[in-house]
């Protein structure tokens, strides 16, 4: 007898239906999977046979064909194996046919019967649903990231005696309610807070005005002068997450496979911290059907690289044309893939091997051609990506044991949504940031008055400030003003967007 039941595959960001054809003819005398299957597509057969077993189901390995449709593309992973019983059952008279493109199924078997958890359910999921089926059978561990969709009603599997139980109206399983995700932005307690930063007053400056406009951060400094504590504090200050973008970040944390267990919606800015020692696949994505890297994985929020000079070069190299275009493509042998990487960069480095190039409180121990060669690490290409460029120096023994209030998360945070809101009002766009304005709308929204514009031409031919370095400059002038209220860039808007870009010159030598 044949049946048909439905399931999924993941390529990329995207989920893709997939059809699941059973054939069960006791003339037959071997299993077989056709349609591309991998590794772990074709081991299903044992998952399939010991899990039917294990509800008193014993079937026979020698007489079962599998189709999975389209046969053109490559199906991967496990989240197959329910669709693939369903269908084994279907075509021995156990269950009753489904009826056409009514139900998907998605999870992985174990021997004993329980349906396990499977990577990209939320992708799946918009495809079940924008595909027109009606019911959803996935993983009880996955039912609230599907029930995220909307429009398609969820259930979900512990077990595949419970699934039994619910065809034959014996015990039906409850559909999965969505559960409207708390977006309001309310920081959590456990996150470490910008008011157990001791000083450093002009550094929290120029963080404030990066997560108002969503600006790339370096900042330079000797060790143990605040570079780490000060980033790890960036989340409690940034704007809350609009519902698509919770989404988005959902989607790419769940074919990642680290979204955590019975875990909904990604409520809060993902903060990456990937070690120097990482590959540049690592950072931009790879694998045979490429996985999201580290800059997808902090789309929406941070990606912070600490001890920048000690990445491989090629690996820094790989940042530039997803910071640029906020978006990599990864072209493979099967195919060709494209994530979103809107994060902000925000990196930390010593000034020197040692760390007290240009200190005042202790020597540098390095020769000169040391430090050039240590600086040179970074390129110019990267740098000019970078809107901020700060340094930070040690605190000084009365700042630390100063005793004073300092302010804290909450309070920053209220200034960077009120001037993400100018901007949001300005363009017309939620998810609106300076850091992106275009060329057409930097001349539309950052006119400067005349003692602006010369304080700027001062800059550009001082600095020897790139077309893009103009531009980026004029995009954090914008940001200033906006968490000041203004509605138009002035001179003073102008002289701290350049004194943020000052390091260029000291240590750089542009």
């Amino acid at each position: 007898m044949l049946s048909k039941t439905y399931s999924a595959g993941l390529f990329g960001i995207d989920g893709f239906a997939v059809t699941v054809e059973c054939s069960f003819d006791e003339e037959v005398s071997y299993f077989e999977i056709v349609g591309l299957p991998d590794s772990a597509v074709r081991e299903s057969k044992q998952r399939i046979l010991t899990a039917s077993a294990s509800v008193g189901l014993d079937l026979s390995e020698d007489n079962i064909i599998y189709n999975l449709a389209p046969a053109d593309r490559r199906k991967e992973g496990s989240a197959l194996d329910l669709a693939m019983i369903a269908a084994l059952w279907q075509a021995c008279g156990v269950l009753p046919p489904d009826g056409e493109r009514r139900r998907m199924y998605l999870g992985e078997l174990s021997f004993s019967g329980e349906v396990r958890s499977v990577r990209g359910v939320l992708s799946m999921a918009i495809c079940a649903r924008d595909e027109g089926f009606e019911e959803l059978y996935v993983p009880a561990s996955n039912a609230k990231e599907a029930a995220c969709v909307g429009g398609i009603a969820v259930y979900g599997v512990t077990d595949l005696a419970s699934l039994l139980a619910h065809f034959k109206g014996e015990k039906p399983i409850a559909p999965t309610e969505f559960t409207e995700p708390d977006l309001s932005g309310a920081i959590d307690p456990a996150l470490p807070d910008f008011s157990e930063v001791k000083g450093q007053k002009q550094a929290k400056r120029a963080l404030e005005i990066a997560c108002a406009g969503g600006h790339n951060v370096l900042m330079v400094g000797p060790p143990g002068a605040g570079k780490s504590m000060l980033s790890k504090r960036l989340p409690t200050v940034m704007p809350p997450l609009s519902f698509d973008e919770a989404v988005e970040i959902t989607r790419l944390h769940s074919i990642s496979g680290i979204l955590p267990k019975d875990g909904g919606l990604v409520t809060s800015r993902p903060f990456r911290a990937p070690h120097h020692t990482m590959s540049a696949p690592s950072l931009v994505g790879g694998g045979t059907i490429p996985l999201p890297g580290e800059v997808s994985l902090a789309s929406g929020g941070v990606l912070f690289l600490d001890e920048l000079p000690e990445f491989p070069k090629n690996v820094t190299e790989a940042l530039r044309q997803p910071l640029e275009d906020g978006r990599v493509t990864i072209t493979r042998a099967a195919g060709r893939v494209t994530y979103p990487t809107n994060f902000m960069l925000v990196c930390a480095m010593n000034p020197c091997r040692c760390g007290y190039f240009g200190s005042t409180v202790r020597k540098c121990t390095c020769r000169p051609a040391d430090i050039k060669a240590y600086l040179s690490k970074i390129s110019g290409p990267l740098l000019d990506r970078i809107d901020i460029q700060i340094e930070i120096s040690a605190l000084s023994y009365d700042e630390m044991s100063r005793d004073s209030a300092e302010e804290p998360s909450a309070d920053i945070r209220r200034r960077v949504i009120a001037a993400r809101e100018v901007a949001a009002k300005r363009l017309g766009r939620k998810d609106a940031r300076n850091a992106k304005l275009t060329r057409t709308q930097i001349a539309e929204y950052c006119r400067l008055d005349d003692a602006g514009s010369a304080l700027l031409r001062g800059a550009f031919e001082r600095m020897g400030l790139s077309a893009r370095g103009y531009d980026r400059v004029l995009r954090v002038a914008r940001t200033i003003a906006d968490l000041a209220g203004a509605e138009n860039i002035s001179a003073a808007h102008i002289a701290e967007a350049i004194q943020l870009r000052a390091l260029d010159k000291k240590y750089f030598g542009s």
